[in-house]
């Protein structure tokens, strides 16, 4: 399925002013996707997907952080290295640009709202800055996950190929992820 990229209001937090054709788009698999500029040398973008699980189901596996290697395919490295109200997450990635291959490695404190949503920020890593949330929504009979990330790589790359790379790259992300949670059900 293809990436469906709207330019109308696309929900970045809690509510979320869908139109039917929106609605019926998602639930056929499509991907919605909006980026947006956010430093000279950064992207922001947040996509939404429906995923035919729970939404309980859904939250337990997208908690457990070592299983992101399986839904990121850049993510070669996921560890909770601390529990607790605030977790500290490490996470390391492998990401072709151009001619060269970037080694990413970040440090995140992540802070959950029990089956609603995950916030994502910053501690320490190869970023200038970034912060991402994922939120789920319960949709039919299944879960509307949104994902935002914002973020300006330490590697001097003008924003707008960010934004492209995360316009094509995001959706075959999400994808990936429904796959692997949709797995075995």
């Amino acid at each position: 399925m293809s990436a469906f990229f709207i330019s109308d209001s696309v929900p970045t937090g809690s509510d979320i002013p869908w139109n039917q054709d929106k609605q019926r788009l998602l639930m056929q698999g499509e991907i919605l996707v909006e980026t947006r500029s956010h430093t000279a040398w950064g992207g922001a973008v947040t996509a939404w997907m429906y995923v035919p699980l729970v939404r309980s189901h859904v939250w337990q596996q997208i908690t457990d952080y070592p299983r992101w290697v399986q839904y990121f395919p850049d993510v070669t490295k996921s560890e909770v290295l601390q529990r607790g109200e605030v977790k500290r997450l490490y996470q390391a990635a492998q990401k072709a640009f151009f001619f060269f291959t970037a080694q990413v490695e970040i440090y995140l404190n992540v802070v959950e709202e029990l089956g609603q949503q995950i916030q994502f920020k910053l501690e320490k890593g190869n970023f200038h800055d970034f912060t991402a949330k994922l939120e789920l929504k319960d949709c039919d009979n299944g879960t509307l996950l949104g994902y935002t990330v914002q973020a300006t790589p330490t590697i001097p790359i003008p924003s707008i190929f960010i934004q492209q790379a995360m316009n094509f790259e995001l959706p075959a992300n999400m994808r990936k992820m429904r796959q692997v949670l949709c797995k075995g059900q």
